[in-house]
């Protein structure tokens, strides 16, 4: 049922900041217990998951990519963001937005892998 849709500028110069937005139909974003996070998988290689934000609004990121990483959500058009700054050519990748769920269990709380996905949106970072 729920629907995710990337969209973005497809090129972005070294140095600049790289932005793109998620797109959610079918489902709220505030719904508890989802979660909302981005992954990127570079040519030839894994996936990496970059961060995420929560149906409450907490954001959590990759350590590797913390300094750069930015997530918000803007509940009134059900999208979430990212920004991603100071890039350079090794930014270049496939994004994708992702649904997930976060599991309480008492105090404990356990990250799911994601469930959706989008379809992905290959940024290249080139001058």
């Amino acid at each position: 049922q729920v629907q995710l849709q990337e969209s973005g500028p497809g090129l972005v110069k070294p140095s600049q900041t790289l932005s793109l937005v998620c797109t959610v139909s079918g489902g709220s974003i505030t719904t508890v217990y989802y979660t909302w996070s981005w992954i990127r998988q570079p040519p030839g290689k894994g996936l990496e998951w970059m961060g995420v934000i929560t149906y409450d609004g907490r954001t959590y990121y990759n350590p590797s990519l913390k300094s750069r990483t930015s997530i918000s959500r803007d509940t009134s058009k059900n999208q979430f963001s990212l920004q991603l700054s100071s890039v350079d050519p090794e930014d270049t990748a496939v994004y994708y937005c992702a649904r997930g769920t976060v599991v309480l269990t008492g105090p404990l709380r356990t990250y799911r892998y994601p469930e959706v996905w989008g379809q992905g949106t290959l940024v290249t970072v080139s001058s």
